[in-house]
């Protein structure tokens, strides 16, 4: 039996050279190459021909949450810059509840240039594209150690002439004045084009600080493909941290402190997870089996962690959203007995019980060799940097309890020797369990 806790990190090394990391898109989404693993061996195609890959009566499950233009540049009255990232909402705690605010709210922020700032408040002046004007001013609420709390609050708006205009929400400001996080191993400045790029057609949900990347690919012409195969589309939101681009710095894996991330999940989605479930189940073995897809890794941390959070719910059927919350060690550190099929249906009692819609809460689920697979079947991914905790998920799939990791690094040698490029603008791959 393996133990997460002590993989060495160095045995998930590999060699990427710079010039392989994709600094820009394609000009066609689909046309990226789409690396086919299947039983250990390996195809090459092409993204658009991922719906011809997909047996009608399947489902793909996409992460729809939108990246934010999370960061503010304020300028010191000396004239020193000092950049404010926001990660995630304070107060209050809810994204769309935040975003809406109208006059202050409060942000967890990463502060650069922070010996800068000593005290008092930073101010910048804003205007929307109508002609409306404010200013924004940010003050330090509180010290979270690598992070700081920070309030915002602006004046009332107006325009050119000087009348008082309707409230301005945060959201409105960040769209005015933000500029997009692009991932910091592109070694470039955000461009306009980003803004289009560096979201997926499908991105309806703000609240992410980087894109859930396997989903730039798709284009509107596989997701009406998918939908005339019979394949059922379904999306949940898991807003995107900062902390996904945190590396391990720990020689084994037990030293190394997951992110915790937003998620929430429709119960009709949750419910149509269920019924599929259950059909498969009933089918039986079959060579064309429906298969159950996650788009990124960020869908698969969902998908995953909602067997733990019906877990929960067994023996615990009133627990508060924050007690939902799934834990890094969770999937590891205890037997896991009940059947999926149950651990969903709970959800589904759960929220009916409760009249929510939506599944709000949690997840730092650590997916990594020795971890069982429960919910998903098939993974579209991107090509992930050497030693990181989204290798390690990867090799999980690929290889389950074989830490020699020979299916991960035969898909990772094919890639780099067939000129597949990496990371967040780089090619995908489609991995069948």
């Amino acid at each position: 039996m393996i133990n997460p806790r002590e993989i060495q990190i160095s045995d998930y090394n590999y060699e990427l050279p710079d010039h392989r990391i994709a600094k820009y898109p394609l000009p066609q989404r689909n046309q990226s190459k789409l690396l086919v693993w299947r039983d250990g061996s390996i195809e090459e195609k092409r993204f658009c021909d991922l719906p011809s890959l997909v047996p009608s009566g399947s489902m793909v499950v996409f992460n729809n949450t939108k990246v934010i233009q999370a960061r503010l540049h304020f300028r010191k009255p000396t004239g020193g810059m000092v950049e404010v990232f926001c990660l995630e909402p304070e107060s209050p705690k809810d994204y769309q509840q935040n975003f809406a605010s109208e006059h202050e709210c409060v942000w967890t922020c990463l502060v650069g240039n922070s010996k800068k700032w000593k005290e008092g408040s930073l101010s910048m002046d804003v205007t929307l594209k109508d002609g409306r004007r404010t200013t924004l001013f940010c003050q330090r609420a509180g010290d979270l150690g690598a992070s700081q709390k920070i309030r915002f609050y602006w004046d009332q708006p107006v325009s050119a002439d000087g009348s008082a205009q309707p409230a301005l929400s945060f959201a409105q400001i960040l769209d005015a004045i933000g500029e997009l996080p692009i991932p910091p191993y592109l070694n470039r400045a955000t461009e306009e084009g980003d803004k289009t790029t560096y979201q997926t057609v499908y991105s309806r949900i703000k609240g992410s600080v980087a894109a859930p990347t396997a989903g730039l690919h798709y284009t509107e012409t596989e997701l009406a493909a998918l939908r005339e195969k019979g394949v059922d589309l379904q999306y949940l939101t898991l807003h995107v941290g900062a902390g996904t681009f945190k590396p391990v710095k720990s020689a084994t894996i037990e030293g190394h402190e997951m992110h915790t991330e937003f998620i929430s999940v429709p119960r009709s989605v949750i419910s149509a997870i269920l019924d599929f479930k259950k059909r498969v189940e009933a089918q039986g073995a079959s060579a064309e089996k429906p298969r159950f897809v996650a788009t990124g890794t960020t869908s698969v941390r969902t998908l995953e962690s909602l067997y733990y959070i019906g877990e929960k719910l067994q023996s615990n059927p009133h627990a508060h959203p924050e007690e939902l919350v799934v834990g890094q060690w969770e999937p590891y550190d205890a037997p896991h007995e009940l059947p999926l099929v149950d651990a969903l249906q709970n959800i589904v009692d759960y929220l009916d019980a409760t009249g929510q819609e939506n599944l709000v809460t949690a997840t730092q689920i650590l997916i990594a060799p020795g971890f069982q697979y429960r919910v998903v079947d098939t993974i579209v991914t991107n090509f992930h940097m050497p030693q990181s905790t989204l290798l390690l998920l990867v090799s999980a799939f690929v290889d389950g309890d074989n830490l020699a990791g020979t299916n991960w690094h035969n898909i990772y040698r094919f890639a780099l020797e067939n000129d597949f490029r990496f990371l967040s603008y780089g090619d995908s791959s489609i991995l069948f369990h």
